[in-house]
């Protein structure tokens, strides 16, 4: 068996630490880890693959900062980005599940402000697949008010939707969190990051939005190549698809967390769709709650957020994309491994989670070099092999 046409027993990690356990039956996923240091760039990172209830692989290695002096534990926690949308919508669709709101009820009838400038029709269903109409704030914002939840949430209500909501979708790519975690708000009174505590203790998970200072110093540090400081533009010379592509990324200037990623306002505060901080385990262990009959979800809510809601061009990602409901359904261009029903979300630079009920597999994988997509050689790696071994 080869790795990119390199026979397994020739692929070393040479001085990169790897850690953990890996059943012998999936010893191929232990060697496309491995590869993923040895050929692939990567710095520090955790793959976590649970089969049919058992743990299977649970590897760490690496490096969890840029100098390589501290190695990746089995406790590392990271940014995994996007990955925190999905988990976010869960906390939502448990409201549903729970019949404290519809899908179709309007977000207005439990936010009463967000039916300001056109927005009175918009829905929860709307919301939660990217068809509200706010994937970016008109105020101009400083990353001061990035870190207040209320100044946050109370711009959202009040921007004019960009366009009619329900009529077109549009990866909400940082709002996405402040819309669903305000919806949770009012319906529960909690802040996103108090239901996913809950959630996470329940399941033993180390997943979190607003992480304590006293896991701080279990963090990896990101390695980002963008730089330390958003870029600057003339929005005013953009056209309206362009002004809303670059203020849903960069207003405020640190939404994207570019220049702020490792500190400690950004580790503390609650950006849910970027800043959820986990470990691979963590990640698997919440997909693994979704493939347990009514352990997170009905089955009925489960299916219908797990399959297709809104399908089409997207100028945010600028491609065609198919949206669920938080959930994004397994694709031909972003497939979560061969089998059709599979779910999860992908993260900047390639962080993944996802749930595959006809395989019975539970996945989750986190790192901390970033690389500007969500699919990379490396995961794509990690995958492959895992359904090598079933």
């Amino acid at each position: 068996m080869n790795i990119d046409g390199v026979p397994i027993d020739e692929i070393s990690v040479g001085e990169v630490p790897v850690e953990g356990r890996c059943d012998p039956r999936f010893a191929e996923v232990r060697t496309a880890f491995a590869a993923n240091f040895a050929r692939h760039g990567e710095v520090g990172g955790a793959v976590t693959v649970i089969a049919h209830g058992d743990v299977v692989v649970d590897l760490v290695g690496g490096w969890a900062d840029a100098e390589r002096s501290r190695p990746w534990r089995a406790d590392t926690l990271v940014d995994v980005y996007s990955v925190g949308k999905a988990i976010v919508g869960l906390l939502l669709l448990q409201q549903i599940d729970a019949g404290l709101v519809g899908l179709d009820d309007p977000i207005a009838s439990v936010w009463p402000e967000f039916g300001a400038a056109g927005k009175a029709e918009a829905t929860i269903r709307h919301a939660l697949c990217h068809r509200a109409g706010v994937p970016a704030i008109h105020e101009t914002l400083t990353d001061d008010d990035l870190w207040q939840w209320d100044v946050m949430a109370g711009a959202l209500a009040a921007t004019a939707p960009w366009f009619t909501p329900g009529t077109r979708h549009t990866y909400h790519t940082n709002t996405y969190g402040h819309l669903i975690g305000e919806l949770i708000h009012r319906i529960t009174g909690d802040l996103p990051g108090a239901r996913l505590d809950a959630l996470a203790a329940d399941l033993g998970a180390d997943v979190y939005v607003g992480l304590p200072p006293a896991l701080h110093d279990r963090c990896a540090d990101i390695i980002w190549a963008p730089g330390d400081a958003p870029p600057r533009a003339d929005v005013t010379a953009m056209g309206d698809d362009a002004r809303m592509v670059w203020q849903s990324y960069f207003n405020p200037p640190g939404y994207s967390s570019v220049g702020v990623v490792n500190s400690a306002r950004w580790r503390s505060a609650q950006v849910p769709s970027t800043n959820t901080h986990a470990t691979s385990t963590g990640i698997a262990q919440i997909y693994q709650g979704l493939l347990e009959t009514d352990r997170l979800l009905s089955p009925g809510l489960l299916a219908e957020a797990a399959s297709a809601q809104s399908t089409g061009w997207c100028p945010v990602l600028g491609e065609d994309v198919t949206f669920g409901l938080g959930f994004k359904p397994t694709t031909d261009r972003r497939p979560f491994g061969p089998n059709p029903g599979a779910f999860g979300h992908f993260g900047t630079g390639g962080a993944v989670g996802f749930a595959d009920p006809l395989g019975g597999v539970a996945f989750g994988y986190a790192m901390n070099h970033v690389i500007p997509r969500w699919q990379s050689r490396r995961n794509r790696s990690l995958i492959d092999a895992v359904y090598r071994c079933l």
